[in-house]
């Protein structure tokens, strides 16, 4: 295992409610110095749930990404909110952008989304046992609730609507951890 860099200052950058950017001036084992910028997110991190209507059909959203300019088809996900557990803020968001809550909850990893330049880290849930209730989201618009078979995921994947990586791989460790096939080491 390679040793980490030495930190020698932290600058902030720029800084909005979401992110702030920072410089980190690092030293490395073999006595390179650089400087590196990366986002470092606000708050306590982020859910992203695989919400099991049955044994082999999940829940998914279509939602307007802003970032591409388009919806997109992929899991329910949000922010963690003050003092609030990974399987709380994740029965929250389920209710409020699916309609349902899960006697259920395991978690199963955390994704990155971009570890070279940004520290935000994203909790994989697997919701089940679900139940109906909605609540009140701050989402702009009541977002369309897609039922789909874990078995065809390999026909999800290849939509041009179905593009965010992190979807994408949660729903893999999902279809693995019921499986069998996929424990955390």
């Amino acid at each position: 295992m390679a040793k980490l860099p030495i930190i020698h200052a932290r600058r902030d950058v720029a800084q909005s409610p979401f992110l702030r950017a920072e410089q980190l001036d690092l030293e490395f084992s073999n006595g390179e110095r650089r400087t590196y910028e990366r986002l470092q997110s606000q708050g306590l991190g982020a859910v992203i749930i695989v919400p099991m209507l049955d044994d082999d059909t999940v829940l998914l959203v279509n939602e307007y990404a802003a970032g591409l300019g388009r919806y997109e088809l992929g899991l329910p996900k949000g922010r963690l909110d003050q003092d609030e557990t990974v399987e709380q803020g994740a029965d929250r968001e389920l209710k409020e952008e699916v309609g349902y809550g899960a006697r259920k909850l395991t978690i199963l990893h955390h994704l990155s989304l971009a570890p070279a330049y940004m520290t935000h880290m994203a909790h994989v849930v697997l919701a089940q046992d679900l139940y109906p209730e909605r609540l009140q989201g701050d989402e702009p618009e009541e977002l369309e609730v897609v039922p789909w078979k874990l078995a065809d995921l390999h026909t999800l994947i290849a939509r041009d609507d179905v593009t965010e990586g992190r979807s994408i791989a949660a729903l893999f460790m999902a279809r693995e951890y019921l499986a069998g096939r996929f424990q955390r080491a």
